[in-house]
């Protein structure tokens, strides 16, 4: 433990650097570093920064939070946070062993849902920050696999495990398991505990990896797939799911049967599924009135509105060639200055297109550019299904 005399300063000069303009220009510096060594100004300087950009994520919390720039990065969403807690909750969870707690993101959802929290982090420096964003918790330095052995033998059945294993080399993010921290092999282990277990992983999971009677969910949050996470609770499930949080919580589980939905030419409608949604392969549970446009491609066509959480719906106004000379025309034509380009399963740069076309004018307009079974073409769409409302 760093102990207090870490902060004595530091808090002090934090509060100082919280009232600077600009915590990371070189007069806020000199400023701090007329009272205080380099060293901590650096400190305050750096978490009046770090709490500001923290706005967007924890929202008025991170005036009081504490951060290292990775830990803000890589911190999980609230709302994600308190899902996720929920979740062992209602399992009937008292008490998490969280395993790399980092800065503390997902142990402070725990504990906002009323879960005991013991917290492990490897690096000192982190897991000081960790424990003055964690009142009440037992935050313990240390190595996680080196202390899983002891922390689990003295767990009783109502004990959780969370881990989230660091997924980053020098290159960045990286999908080979070997690059894990830790390792793969410790956190297939921890789904053999008989204990609720979730590992948080990124949303890009490879579906090789999902252990045999272990559930895979993915996550969405306002929009973002932010996570996949693989949970085993008392016995074997092997579901996959897509959670989409708005607020609240609604789950679509994939077919465990391969999907065989029809395809055919665009309906009045087009529905773009929703990011977790197809990372599950669960789009053909959203609506039994639907189809694809294309074999393998994510959107999907009705002949009726579908007013579903798991898709955002387009009414399809006109429908276009995938030609350069026809759409430059057609936004020239209808006066388009603000231009909105979906695509899927087309090789193709929306910003490129966007420059080819020039949009100029009062108008705006939504593109779904898709290949069907006429080959690709260009849906002009509007949001939502009201009748009243105007593409130009």
């Amino acid at each position: 433990m760093i102990g207090q005399s870490f902060w004595n300063e530091r808090l002090e000069a934090t509060e100082l650097a919280m009232a600077e303009t600009d915590p990371e220009s070189l007069a806020a510096a000199s400023r701090l570093r007329a009272h205080f060594d380099a060293d901590v100004a650096a400190f305050a300087l750096t978490q009046a920064s770090l709490r500001r950009k923290a706005r967007t994520k924890f929202g008025e919390r991170a005036a009081a939070m504490w951060f290292t720039r990775d830990g803000l990065e890589q911190a999980t969403r609230p709302a994600v946070s308190a899902w996720r807690a929920e979740r062992f909750r209602a399992a009937g969870v008292r008490r998490v062993i969280d395993l790399g707690c980092g800065i503390g993101a997902d142990a402070l959802g725990f504990l906002d849902a009323g879960l005991e929290v013991v917290a492990v982090e490897a690096d000192p420096l982190t897991a000081e920050l960790a424990r003055a964003n964690l009142p009440g918790a037992q935050v313990i330095c240390g190595d996680a696999v080196e202390l899983a052995s002891r922390l689990l033998a003295d767990a009783d059945e109502h004990t959780a495990i969370f881990v989230d294993p660091a997924r980053r080399t020098g290159a960045g993010r990286s999908w080979r398991v070997s690059d894990f921290s830790p390792s793969w092999e410790f956190v297939l282990g921890l789904f053999e505990s008989g204990r609720p277990v979730c590992a948080k992983l990124g949303p890009g999971l490879p579906r090789e990896l999902i252990p045999e009677g272990v559930e895979a969910c993915w996550v969405c949050d306002h929009g973002d797939v932010v996570e996949a996470g693989l949970w085993r609770f008392d016995s074997p499930s092997g579901s996959v799911s897509a959670a989409v949080l708005l607020p609240g919580e609604h789950r679509i589980e994939a077919s465990p049967v391969a999907s065989n939905m029809p395809v055919a030419e665009p309906g009045r409608f087009i529905l773009e599924p929703d990011g977790a949604v197809i990372r599950a392969r669960a789009i053909d549970q959203i609506s039994p009135a639907t189809w694809l446009l294309g074999p393998g491609v994510a959107y999907l066509s009705s002949d009726e509105p579908i007013s579903t959480v798991f898709a955002s719906c387009f009414e399809v106004l006109e429908t276009l060639d995938f030609h350069q000379k026809t759409l430059k025309a057609w936004v020239r034509d209808n006066e388009v200055g603000v231009l909105e380009i979906k695509k899927r399963a087309v090789d193709i740069d929306p910003a490129r297109l966007r420059r080819t076309v020039k949009p100029k004018g009062p108008n705006q307009a939504t593109w779904v550019i898709s290949p069907t079974v006429d080959g690709t073409r260009v849906l002009v769409c509007r949001h939502g299904i009201s009748s009243g409302t105007r593409l130009v």
